[in-house]
């Protein structure tokens, strides 16, 4: 198997594993009803389970 190909692989599971972990995050924030806090354009702020679920739908 070449690198090239290795890392490819190695992309697509790592990739695979944090949308997991995403969809994962915002189960659980749902569950404890409790907000997402985010950077954006440098600030800091919270985001609601809801809106963050919206947001990755795009």
């Amino acid at each position: 198997m070449t690198i090239k190909k290795e890392l490819s692989d190695l992309e697509a599971k790592v990739t695979k594993g944090l949308k997991i972990a995403h969809t994962k995050m915002i189960e659980f924030k749902k569950f404890k009803k409790t907000p997402i806090v985010i950077s954006q354009n440098g600030k800091v702020i919270e985001v609601t389970p809801e809106e963050m679920a919206l947001e990755t739908e795009k």
